[in-house]
């Protein structure tokens, strides 16, 4: 559907509002700063009162929080708006930055109060570290920077939204372009993958720039915060209490020995079907036997008619719960102009309820999207009932579990689009990219790490590294030979580098994790499915390592229990 915003702006608050005003306008300052004040102003007299206190702040936050991410899904579904861009771009400029003082003044009386009305620590333990970590990171300097950060990740966002290619005649957003790149004519999937890469190389020097001042930034926000570099800092942020960078540097040494053979395997394998010398970088994605690519879908309402009936037959739960998402208008799934790149899940985190937003061309790894988001969504539902919002938000980790997990679940029941065959064919092509993405994961993250562990670093050496960690992850199974250009600037398509650093590590462990409730899934159907629902309801209630052991899997980098798992992906593809 095209979203307008005006169901988005109509839902309901999922609790009547107990401390804010029903009418309350929360995209204006003085009435925000008004909160504020009132809960500074709050006395406390007992555990009682303080317990309500920080509901009271929730329901506020809450608030506050979706008017905001009501401004970023207009936005990102329509980048050309330019009054969503403004009404976005005001939001980030003007109120944000007011509410970070504040923000840290309510968690020091938060923490001040609590020393003398303790409240339940088995209920708030988690809570409150993360609190005093923020508390500890706060620097009032780093909000003017942190702001410009936000406001260059929007251009990028636009930047890449803007992007199009005309081919055969007709006007194409990059997304739309990835169809042709399954083409079984080598010289027009050839064609469609020069023309896709040629234009993303148009605006290299722009993204280029974009990177590089958000970079300068990054650093001195950790700098003002005494940290030696922004990883670091970055890795205290993201409250990541539970493993540290060298965990990091372990996974990227498991990808290198356990999952790079396998991935050489796989492409190996498809040279050999396609009678190819080498495989060129479009060849990577087509069929090898010469097969059409697969079409679940051509509409869009197919599309979410299909995962309706996939998800109900995980849970009848959870098909009743996309049913609701799809009633309300909470999905934007159609590529178009002038669409931010990529897909996502955001929450509305006053009524509570989830929306997904996606770019659809009708193929195969639409449907994987749209699973994939489906259960970031159902987490969203499964923890919604928590009155406090921080536990309304599991770590990322274990938000890529769920969405990940779902992605296999949903995966076992693709009749829904599919024939016998096809259904075969599309399990091992989801099986090879559960391959590809653990590796891609690897050498992000290690790029990323690389970046901010030298700061110092020039454009000529991040251009030599990012070809060098590529390298270690077997990119050589590709012939990039008269394309060094394309491949020294492919980490700009990586979103993530530019929006979320240190946001991709998660991917890896969580599909990992994903992978374990896979195989536990074929054990016993309704208890894997059972245990996977428990965890998601647990919401960030709990630490890492305690949401893991709900849904009955380990966080572990080990050849124990790595290996198990890549021979069971091993025996589905070959």
């Amino acid at each position: 559907m095209d979203i307008t915003g005006e169901n988005l702006k109509g839902f309901k608050p999922f609790v009547e509002r107990k401390f804010l005003g029903v009418d309350d306008n929360l995209g204006d300052w003085a009435i925000i700063e008004k909160y504020y004040k009132l809960l500074l102003d709050k006395v406390i007299n007992s555990s009682n009162d303080l317990e309500q206190w920080i509901f009271d702040r929730s329901e506020f936050e809450a608030a506050v929080d979706q008017h905001s991410s009501v401004l970023y899904i207009l936005m990102t579904c329509q980048t050309d708006d330019e009054q969503r861009a403004k009404a976005y771009s005001a939001f980030i400029e003007n109120v944000i930055p007011a509410m970070k003082p504040y923000e840290q003044k309510l968690d020091l009386f938060l923490l001040d109060k609590v020393r003398t009305y303790p409240v339940n620590e088995k209920r708030y333990g988690i809570y409150l570290r993360k609190i005093e970590q923020d508390v500890k990171l706060f620097r009032e300097e780093n909000i003017a920077l942190e702001t410009e950060v936000d406001l260059l990740s929007q251009e990028y966002q636009a930047i890449c939204g803007k992007m199009t290619v005309e081919f055969n005649g007709t006007e194409h957003t990059l997304p739309q372009m990835e169809k042709y790149l399954h083409e079984t004519d080598r010289v027009k999937r050839e064609t469609a993958w020069r023309a896709i890469s040629q234009r993303r190389l148009k605006d290299k020097d722009k993204l280029n720039s974009i990177f590089d001042r958000m970079f300068y930034l990054r650093n001195q926000i950790a700098k003002n915060c005494g940290f030696d570099n922004y990883r670091d800092y970055k890795f205290k942020a993201l409250h990541r209490f539970d493993y540290l960078p060298e965990d990091c540097k372990k996974y990227h040494e498991a990808i290198e020995k356990f999952v790079v053979p396998v991935w050489i395997k796989i492409l190996e394998r498809r040279r050999n079907q396609m009678k190819l010398n080498v495989l060129r970088p479009w060849d990577t994605a087509v069929d090898p036997l010469g097969r059409e690519a697969l079409k679940p879908f051509t509409e869009i309402d197919r599309l979410i008619a299909g995962c309706n009936q996939i998800f109900a037959q995980v849970d009848p739960e959870l098909g009743g719960q996309f049913k609701q998402m799809r009633e309300h208008g909470l999905l934007d799934l159609a590529s178009r102009k002038g669409k931010a790149p990529g897909g996502y899940q955001s929450t509305l985190n006053e009524t509570r309820k989830p929306f997904i937003f996606m770019n659809a061309v009708g193929l195969d790894s639409d449907v994987r999207t749209l699973l994939h988001e489906g259960g970031h969504a159902f987490h969203a539902f499964a923890c919604s009932v928590d009155p406090l919002l921080d536990y309304r938000h599991a770590p990322m980790e274990f938000c890529e579990v769920a969405s990940m997990g779902m992605e296999l679940l949903g995966g076992e029941f693709l009749s829904e689009f599919y024939s016998a065959d096809e259904f075969l064919r599309s399990k091992i092509e989801h099986w090879e990219d559960v391959v590809f993405i653990l590796v891609w994961v690897a050498v992000v993250d290690s790029f990323q790490h690389w970046m901010y562990e030298n700061p110092g670093h020039t454009s000529e050496d991040r251009r030599k590294k990012w070809i060098e960690i590529r390298s270690r992850f077997g990119s050589q199974a590709v012939d990039w030979s008269g394309l060094d250009e394309e491949q020294t600037y492919l980490w700009h398509r990586q979103l993530h580098i530019f929006e979320v650093p240190f946001y991709y590590i998660e991917y890896g462990i969580a599909q990992l994790g994903a992978l374990q409730i896979w195989l536990n899934f074929r054990k016993d159907f309704k208890l894997a499915v059972q245990c996977y629902k428990q965890a998601l309801a647990l919401g960030g209630s709990c630490s890492l390592m305690e949401l893991f052991a709900a849904a009955d899997i380990k966080f572990d980098f080990s050849d124990i229990t790595i290996r198990p798992l890549l021979n069971a992906v091993d025996k589905e593809i070959f």
